[in-house]
């Protein structure tokens, strides 16, 4: 019996050309095909989190902007590393969210956001799509590593 895939919408390090997206194409991971560009259905806030170039989306629907990505349909063995990257549940959440692809057809797709954080999170400028920046690089290892101080990372 095949595996029933399930599709999930990127915004940020996943993206094609963005530091994360080894993370799909990565055959140990599991399963993962590119389906579309989208953008969502509703409005969120998607900011730099920190000095780290580290998109958030906040779980602030209604707020900011429809946000730019794209749709994988993944197996579960990739669900299950997504899951690891975005530490979730304990740092990211997951929820499903209608996505317009760029088809014009609108798909429900797993979608990575955080629900807790401070409200100074809004006052951070409300991008409508993320990109790596060599004047603003993405760091893994802050986000990993305890050693690094947090001074303006994310707090609950």
């Amino acid at each position: 019996m095949a595996q029933v895939l399930k599709r999930v919408f990127v915004y940020g390090t996943l993206k094609r050309g963005e530091p994360n997206h080894i993370w799909l194409t990565t055959k140990e991971n599991g399963v993962s095909q590119f389906v579309a560009k989208g953008k969502t259905v509703a409005k969120f806030p998607l900011v730099i989190g920190t000095r780290y170039n580290i998109p958030f989306l906040l779980n602030k629907q209604g707020i900011g902007h429809q946000i730019d990505g794209e749709i994988y349909e993944v197996d579960d063995a990739m669900f299950a590393r997504l899951d690891v990257l975005e530490d979730y549940p304990k740092y990211y959440d997951r929820e499903p969210q209608a996505i317009v692809t760029e088809h014009n057809e609108t798909l429900d797709c797993w979608l990575y956001l955080i629900r807790k954080f401070p409200e100074s999170m809004l006052e951070k400028p409300l991008l409508t799509s993320y990109h790596n920046t060599p004047e603003q690089a993405y760091s893994e290892k802050s986000v990993r590593d305890p050693a690094i101080p947090a001074k303006d990372d994310l707090a609950y």
